[in-house]
């Protein structure tokens, strides 16, 4: 592995809940993270086909009895990607071709007549050679995303080898579950991506933790998305209505150092592509204090273990 690493956060929209035009925007951002000699580019939480904003807007709509509530979980999930669908195939195309490490955030379906058919929230780590390095499902939906998604496994739990090094991830209230951080740190990250909806105050705190626990660089990826993406299957709040501009999720995407400090502080507010330049030596400097897998760990007392299988 280099000594240095230029990685790319994409702080985007997608088009919601239209996979094949958000495709053909990824490929674009994609594109141009490499152009600009990224190594890595990673995307916020179920970027393809958009994150469901709108049960935290729309609390009413929660239920499962709501007709309109209904026609957008369809067009959410004949709009979802799966691992082996036509859409990961390009994206896998694009690594390839540009030579690039790509993580990203999607809602992932099972076809039919594969068993499961629910909807998770997932991690798609892809290598330079479009090969898929890990594939991790959240383990938890949180609150009312417990409507949408399917409760993942541990079968992707861990950073893996990839032409960027060691690079593993989390889906946003996952890296509030101790034992799900510990697995990610015995599995020797250099670069944990951290994927949220947006980076509020207290997503800040956990990823920035994250990086002083675990002496590694983290991406805090965070989207963007505006009133207008809103669903028309359903009804902004009163509000919001007439400001089709207002944001509902705000980015805050930022990088950070292994002891915790900004390398690039959160940015908000903007579709942007944000660019750092990572000293990977710092990774060892900071373990000096804190090892958590090392001279800060006591075997000897505890006991650890993950179910790795596929649920």
């Amino acid at each position: 592995m280099a000594d240095t690493m230029r990685i790319a956060i994409v702080q985007a929209r997608p088009v919601y809940y239209d996979l094949a035009a958000t495709l053909e925007k990824t490929l674009a951002l994609i594109a141009e993270a490499a152009g600009q000699g990224a190594q890595l580019a990673a995307f916020p939480e179920t970027f393809l086909p958009g994150y469901p904003v709108w049960l935290d807007y729309a609390l009413d709509y929660a239920r499962w009895d709501h007709p309109p509530t209904k026609k957008v979980y369809a067009r959410l999930a004949e709009n979802s990607p799966a691992i082996d669908g036509a859409a990961l195939q390009r994206l896998r195309d694009a690594a390839r071709e540009h030579r690039i490490v790509l993580v990203l955030g999607i809602n992932e379906r099972v076809p039919r007549g594969r068993g499961n058919r629910s909807l998770y929230n997932s991690l798609v780590i892809i290598d330079a050679d479009g090969a898929i390095a890990n594939h991790h499902r959240k383990l938890r939906p949180t609150y009312t995303e417990q409507l949408l998604w399917a409760q993942g496994d541990g079968a992707g739990l861990g950073a893996v080898d990839t032409a960027a090094g060691r690079v593993g991830g989390l889906i946003c209230w996952e890296h509030w579950m101790p034992h799900a951080r510990q697995a990610l740190h015995l599995s020797n990250e250099a670069l944990h991506i951290a994927l949220w909806p947006a980076v509020k105050e207290s997503h800040q705190i956990a990823s920035r933790h994250y990086a002083f626990e675990g002496r590694c660089f983290v991406l805090a990826v965070g989207g963007i998305l505006r009133a207008a993406d809103f669903p028309a299957e359903l009804t902004l709040p009163p509000p919001l209505r007439a400001q089709p501009d207002a944001l509902l999720l705000n980015g805050g995407s930022a990088v950070i150092a292994p002891d915790g400090e900004y390398l690039l502080a959160p940015s908000y507010g903007e579709e942007t592509i944000l660019y750092a330049e990572l000293e990977l030596g710092r990774i060892l400097e900071e373990q000096m204090a804190l090892d958590v897998t090392g001279h800060y760990a006591r075997d000897d007392v505890f006991r650890f273990e993950v179910n790795r299988q596929r649920g």
